[in-house]
C-alpha cells in the first residue's frame, strides 16, 4: 500500500474490506465514520465513506500508510487518540455528528467525539462575541452600500454576513456550525432555541438570493434581542450610533 495526502489507488479497497482489516489489526484502537453516511437520508450513490483510523502511538501496522487514501468508496484519515483530541476547525464540524464504530481506548474515543459536538462555555462565549461583531460589520457595510446606491457591493456584503451569523447562532447554543450541506438537516432535527427553523432558513435563503435590506434589518432585530439576552450587549453597544442603520426604521433598543 502507498499513502500520503489524497492518494487515489489503482486497486481501491471497499469500505467493508477496510473495516475487516482494521478491526482485525491490534494496532487499531478506533474507527470513526463521518460525513453523509452519519446523516440519515443524506447519502447518495456518489457518497464515499469518510473514516478516521485511530492507531496506537507506536503503531507498526502497514495500515498507517492509508493516511490520505481516497477512492470512490473510501476516504481515510489516520491519526492517534491524541491527534484526534486536537482536531479542530472545519474538522470539528465534521466530527460533531460522527459515529464511533470501534473504541478500544476504554471509551476515550467516544468521549472525545461527544466533546467535539459541544463547545465549552468560555469557548462559546468568545466565539459568539467575535462572530457577532463580524456579522454586524458585514451587515453595516451592506446597509450602507445599499443606501449609497452600490447594489452589487451591498448584495455581496449581505452574503458575507450570513456565514458569521450562522457561526454566531450555533455558538450561542454551544454547538459547532455544520457544513452548509448539512445545515437544513441539522436544524430540522436539532433546532436553535428561540428560532423557527423554517423561517430562519427561508430568511437566510432570501437574503443570500436578493440582499434585501429590509429583511436583513428585521433579522438583525431578532439577533440583537437574542445576543443581548445572552450577555453580549457590550459587543453591540460598541457600534454606538451605527446600530440605528442596522435596525428596522424607528426601532429603539435601550442599552443594557
Amino acid at each position: 500500500m502507498t499513502g500520503g495526502q489524497h492518494v487515489h489507488p489503482q486497486c481501491p479497497l471497499t469500505y467493508e474490506a477496510f473495516l475487516d482489516r482494521a478491526t482485525a489489526d491490534p494496532d487499531v484502537v478506533g474507527l470513526i465514520l463521518k460525513g453523509s453516511h452519519t446523516h440519515e437520508g443524506m447519502a447518495t450513490g456518489h457518497s464515499d465513506h469518510d473514516v478516521y483510523l485511530i492507531l496506537v502511538d507506536d503503531a507498526t501496522t502497514e495500515l498507517a500508510a492509508l493516511d490520505g487514501y481516497r477512492s470512490a468508496a473510501l476516504d481515510v484519515v489516520v491519526t492517534t487518540v491524541g491527534g484526534l483530541r486536537h482536531r479542530g476547525g472545519l474538522e470539528r464540524c465534521a466530527l460533531a455528528r460522527a459515529r464511533v464504530l470501534l473504541d478500544r481506548a476504554d471509551g476515550e474515543i467516544t468521549e472525545i467525539i461527544t466533546r467535539k459536538g459541544r463547545l465549552g462555555a468560555e469557548e462559546a462565549r468568545t466565539a459568539a462575541a467575535h462572530r457577532l461583531d463580524a456579522y454586524a460589520n458585514w451587515l453595516y457595510r451592506s446597509v450602507k452600500n445599499d443606501r449609497d446606491g452600490r447594489g452589487p457591493a451591498a448584495h455581496l456584503d449581505a452574503a458575507e454576513s450570513l456565514g458569521h451569523l450562522l457561526e454566531l447562532l450555533f455558538a450561542l447554543d454551544r454547538r459547532p456550525r455544520p457544513y452548509n450541506k448539512y445545515l437544513a438537516w441539522e436544524l430540522e432535527r436539532f433546532s436553535l432555541p428561540g428560532w423557527d427553523t423554517g423561517i430562519l432558513l427561508d430568511t437566510i435563503e432570501k437574503i443570500q438570493r436578493t440582499g434585501d435590506v429590509s429583511l436583513q434589518r428585521r433579522l438583525f432585530a431578532q439577533v440583537e434581542k437574542t445576543a443581548r439576552a445572552a450577555g453580549h450587549a457590550a459587543t453591540l453597544d460598541a457600534w454606538g450610533e451605527d446600530l440605528a442603520l442596522m435596525r428596522p426604521p424607528a426601532r429603539r433598543v435601550s442599552a443594557s
